[in-house]
């Protein structure tokens, strides 16, 4: 079905994107910094934000299949949203036994993680052939981080931090409203004929090293995400200047979503690629080696528009083109899978492992497996 002369949900598809990517802005900086109050190691802490990329490995896919069986997908995803904001409730009880915050966290998780990529799908479809407006939908995610991050970290210089959980809470029920506002389209598979199999789109190499990549390159991210916070309280910054700090990243990203369509048009996805993850060992070398300089922190927070914001939209803009005839949701799941679930959950856990030996030896882990996700792509 054409969607070239449909009403587009601008605001709809924009306020979901806002509310889940808020969500990440209350749990990336802070999550950590939260279980480091409760006098978690970080050996723990690694361990706890791993079960959450963990997830991602296969709730996705989970979701994926259920949404595909349905044929629908936006009462999946409302559903998903709905179970993840009743489960955190249980995050308020005992929330220093590691067990039970452990199962808490998978079981929350498992639906969280689950609808993104679904809701990508169904953003994709309500574009249809105006696939070029994705990233000025997509931004809203990023404004709702950066908002997020900027109100927390000024809030946490006043409050306990352990009102978190209270205003996470607060965000599900946010992101779940948000999600009835949005309605399904159904996607164009092509014809029968036309539709080629799942498995044998996975066996076309470029797509093959496209996951290689994305899973190195989250690998890379594991230590950003899960220490990065930690990192800067430990050399002196506050909460607030943590919170600009991860706004300024998510800010540089903004600008990449909006001249992405130019890049593509100027270079090929892999000349972009490659020089994506250039910046990206080059980010993590100066927040390991210069971090007692905050005009370097600044300048390495702005390359997060290279390791994540191009990398994303690479990502998306492979998925679009290699994926199409109805596998955009499997396609979509694959990728969070194993990029932000399998790679993040390693990279996590790894960097809890060493940064008790030495903090600034997690950034080296970064460098290599960027590097290692480099020589992939060059072939």
């Amino acid at each position: 079905m054409s969607t070239r002369n449909s009403p587009l949900p601008y605001w709809g598809l924009s306020s979901f994107y806002f509310f889940y990517f808020a969500l990440l802005g209350a749990w990336i900086p802070f999550w950590a910094l939260y279980l480091q109050d409760l006098n978690y190691s970080a050996e723990q802490i690694g361990y706890l934000l791993g079960i959450v990329m963990f997830t991602k490995v296969f709730s996705p896919s989970v979701w994926g299949w259920l949404a595909d069986r349905r044929g629908q997908r936006m009462p999946v995803i409302r559903l998903g949203a709905l179970l993840a904001w009743v489960i955190f409730l249980a995050v308020h009880f005992q929330p220093q036994q590691f067990w039970w915050l452990a199962l808490i966290t998978f079981a929350f998780s498992f639906f969280w993680n689950a609808i993104l990529a679904q809701f990508e799908v169904v953003t994709l479809a309500h574009l249809g052939t105006r696939y070029k407006n994705y990233g000025k939908i997509r931004l809203w995610g990023s404004m709702g981080f950066i908002i997020a991050v900027i109100l927390l970290g000024w809030l946490f210089d006043y409050l306990s931090i352990r009102w978190l959980p209270i205003i996470f809470t607060l965000m599900l029920v946010a992101l779940w409203l948000s999600s009835l506002q949005v309605g399904d389209r159904p996607i164009n598979t092509g014809t029968v004929g036309e539709k080629t199999s799942f498995l044998h789109i996975l066996k076309n190499p470029p797509v093959f090293c496209f996951l290689i990549c994305v899973f190195l390159l989250q690998v890379s991210h594991g230590p950003y995400y899960t220490f990065f916070s930690i990192h800067l309280e430990n050399h002196g910054y506050n909460r607030s200047i943590t919170g600009l700090l991860w706004s300024l990243g998510v800010l540089a990203e903004i600008g990449v979503f909006l001249i992405t369509y130019h890049l593509f048009n100027r270079f090929s996805l892999k000349q972009v690629l490659l020089a994506s993850l250039l910046l990206t060992m080059l980010r993590w070398w100066l927040i390991g080696y210069f971090v007692d300089s905050l005009a370097v922190v600044i300048f390495a927070q702005c390359l997060h528009a290279a390791s994540f914001g191009t990398c994303h939209a690479v990502a998306v803009e492979v998925i679009r083109r290699m994926f199409g005839g109805g596998h955009e949701g499997q396609g979509m799941a694959l990728y969070s899978g194993i990029s932000f679930g399998a790679g993040g959950a390693l990279g996590a856990v790894i960097s809890g492992w060493v940064w008790d030996i030495n903090p600034q030896w997690i950034f080296v882990f970064a460098i290599l497996a960027g590097l290692l996700a480099f020589l992939v792509v060059v072939p």
